[in-house]
């Protein structure tokens, strides 16, 4: 497996470190979202890798040309790049949900009460 990894990274080499600061402020390592090697993927990689997602790439070689094919959603990622990358798009372009305790709608006050509500064998 590590010299599986060490041809991926050779695919996918860039001069510059990604960084998120928007959706992961203190980096993608403090985050608890990633494991180690996903962090160190993302942010060795993640230049070409949201390059080759935004289409401003071009693919240079066949692995880059599968993780194309995993980010348009016609494979299934199956090396630790594309997963890494999978789960980095999760955790950022989908909404999670937040549930709480209480609704979206305001809770209504005691309703009041009418004198037409008593009758008079009701008094103290």
């Amino acid at each position: 497996m590590s010299n599986d990894i060490s041809l991926l990274r050779q695919a996918f080499v860039s001069q510059r470190q990604f960084y998120d600061d928007q959706n992961f402020p203190r980096g993608f390592s403090r985050s608890g979202n990633f494991t180690l090697l996903e962090a160190s993927i993302l942010e060795q990689h993640g230049v070409v890798l949201k390059g080759l997602y935004n289409k401003t790439l071009a693919p240079q070689n066949t692995i880059q040309e599968q993780f194309v094919d995993v980010v348009c959603g016609s494979k299934e990622p199956t090396n630790p790049i594309e997963k890494s990358w999978v789960k980095y798009l999760k955790l950022t372009t989908c909404k999670t949900k937040f549930h709480t305790l209480f609704g979206r709608s305001k809770m209504s006050g005691p309703v009041p009460i009418s004198q037409d509500d008593y009758s008079e064998s009701d008094s103290v």
